[in-house]
């Protein structure tokens, strides 16, 4: 199956040489999102729960265009670079997604790019399968 990039002016643009997300069939793989306001590519919010809300409004954007939505996330990786934002960050993302709740990992980083405090990446499908 070829690969389709998937691009929206609803999210950030990417800031280096990657896709927003891209679809293979039915799965959609996505970028991680730091909390970066679409419009102006600056970092919205100064605490991790207040950056994951971005993160999230990010991601459904991405999700869309693809196809997608929320719901159909499958598998997130969830990047703190501070796990001691661990409880706020699930706080949101609690919020966002329900149960069955995708498989994830979560892992402290040294650094984010423009500062940020939380990067999620996500995998999706389309469709109701």
């Amino acid at each position: 199956m070829p690969k389709q990039k998937v691009n929206t002016s609803a999210a950030p643009a990417a800031i280096g040489p990657y896709s927003q997300a891209i679809r293979v069939g039915d799965d959609v793989y996505c970028s991680g999102q730091i909390a970066l306001d679409p419009s102006t590519m600056q970092l919205v919010g100064e605490t991790a729960e207040a950056q994951t809300e971005q993160v999230f409004r990010n991601l459904r954007a991405v999700l869309e265009a693809a196809g997608s939505e929320l719901t159909q996330i499958v598998k997130c990786t969830i990047f703190l670079v501070d796990l001691d934002d661990f409880a706020s960050v699930n706080a949101v993302y609690a919020q966002h997604l329900s149960e069955p709740y995708p498989a994830r990992s979560t892992v402290e980083v040294s650094r984010l790019p423009k500062g940020a405090r939380v990067e999620i990446e996500a995998i999706a499908r389309t469709g109701g399968s």
